[in-house]
C-alpha cells in the first residue's frame, strides 16, 4: 500500500473515532431521575404525574435542549462556588439579593446561578398548581427535575467542570453519563417518599454544598487511578449508531466507581427523593389542589412556536450559547 493510501485511511481513522459526549447528568440519568421522581410522590398527585410519566420522562432533557436557543439558560445549570469560596463557603451570601450586593448581578450569571433559579422555577411550579393549569404543572415539574438534578453533581459547582484546569478533560462526560449509562441499570432506587421542604434556600444550598464537597473525590480519584490504571485500557471504542466512539473503557468505569463508593449512585439517588420533594413541596404550598380533574387545554400559539423552535436548533446542533458541556464542547476524551 503506497503512502498517500495509508494517509487517507489514517485520515479516516481518526475522524470515525469521534469523541462520545454528555450533558449535564447526560440524558439517560435525567430521563430515569423525573421517572423515578414520580413514584416518591403521595397518592393524591398521582393522578396528574403518574398519567403523564412519559411526558415528565421524556421533557426532563428540554433545558439542555434550551441551550441552543436561549443565551441565559446556561448558567441555570451550575454555579462555579470555587470562583468565590472554599468549602464550606461560610461566608458566601446565600439568598439572591446579598450576593447580587456583595458580587453584581453580572458577576453570578458569569459563574452560574442554578441554587437560585430552583427557587424561581418553584414559585412558578406553586403558581401553575394554584392556576391549576395542567400544562404549566408539566412543563414546569419537568424542568425543574432537570435544575435539581444538576445540582446534585459535583462538577457542576467547580471552574474545573470538565477537568480542563487538572489535564482530566473528558471527566464530566465521564461521571455524569458514561457511569450512569454503564452501571445504572443495576442501582438500587428505592429512594423512600417525598416530604415537604421547610426552607427551600438553606435546603437548596444543603444540596449544592454536599456536591462541592465531593468535587475532590471526583477529581482526585479519576487521577489516582488513572495513574495505576494500565494506560492501555482506560478507553475503549464503542458503535454508536453509525458512529464508532471512543469512550472509558466498561473495566476502568467500574474501577473508578468502586473507588469512589458508589458516589454516582448516591448522587442519583438522592435526586430523584429531592426532584419528589420539590414537587410536593410546590403542591402542598398551592394548597394541595385537586389533581385528579385538570382539564386537558391545547397548547397556544406562542408555546407551540417556542417549542418548535426550540427542537429546531437543538436537532440543528449549531453552537451552544454559554458554556458548552456538548458534543462539540470541550468535553471530549483527546
Amino acid at each position: 500500500m503506497n503512502k498517500k493510501y495509508q494517509f487517507l485511511i489514517l485520515f479516516i481513522v481518526l475522524h470515525v473515532f469521534t469523541v462520545h459526549q454528555a450533558f449535564a447528568w447526560g440524558f439517560w440519568a435525567h430521563k430515569r431521575i423525573n421517572r423515578l421522581a414520580v413514584f416518591t410522590l403521595p397518592p393524591e398527585m398521582m393522578p396528574l404525574f403518574k398519567a403523564n410519566i412519559e411526558f415528565l420522562t421524556d421533557h426532563a432533557v428540554d433545558p439542555d435542549k434550551r441551550r441552543y436557543a436561549i443565551k441565559e439558560e446556561a448558567p441555570r445549570h451550575y454555579i462555579d462556588l470555587d470562583h468565590y469560596c472554599v468549602y464550606p463557603c461560610k461566608d458566601f451570601p446565600k439568598k439572591w439579593n446579598d450576593a447580587k450586593v456583595k458580587y453584581t448581578e453580572d458577576t453570578l450569571n458569569a459563574y452560574g446561578i442554578v441554587p437560585w433559579y430552583i427557587q424561581i422555577m418553584m414559585t412558578r411550579l406553586t403558581n401553575a398548581f394554584k392556576e391549576k393549569d395542567k400544562n404549566k404543572i408539566l412543563k414546569y415539574a419537568a424542568d425543574i427535575g432537570h435544575y435539581t438534578a444538576d445540582a446534585h453533581v459535583p462538577l457542576h459547582t467547580s471552574e474545573n467542570y470538565n477537568g480542563q484546569m487538572t489535564n482530566q478533560v473528558g471527566i464530566h462526560g465521564f461521571w455524569e453519563s458514561r457511569v450512569p449509562e454503564l452501571l445504572g441499570e443495576n442501582y438500587d432506587y428505592f429512594v423512600g417518599k417525598a416530604s415537604v421542604v421547610k426552607n427551600p434556600n438553606d435546603w437548596i444550598w444543603n444540596i449544592v454544598l454536599q456536591s462541592h464537597q465531593a468535587l475532590d473525590t471526583v477529581l482526585s480519584f479519576d487521577k489516582k487511578l488513572k495513574e495505576t490504571f494500565p494506560s492501555d485500557r482506560i478507553y475503549s471504542y464503542e458503535q454508536r449508531g453509525e458512529t464508532i466512539v471512543k469512550v472509558y473503557s466498561e473495566e476502568f468505569t467500574k474501577a473508578y466507581d468502586l473507588k469512589m463508593g458508589d458516589l454516582v449512585e448516591r448522587r442519583m439517588r438522592a435526586s430523584i427523593l429531592d426532584v419528589g420533594s420539590i414537587w410536593f413541596t410546590c403542591w402542598v404550598n398551592a394548597g394541595q389542589p385537586d389533581l385528579s380533574k385538570l382539564e386537558d387545554k391545547p397548547l397556544t400559539s406562542e408555546e407551540k412556536k417556542e417549542q418548535e423552535n426550540e427542537e429546531k436548533l437543538y436537532q440543528q446542533k449549531g453552537q451552544q450559547l454559554g458554556r458548552q458541556h456538548d458534543e462539540t464542547g470541550k468535553d471530549g476524551i483527546k
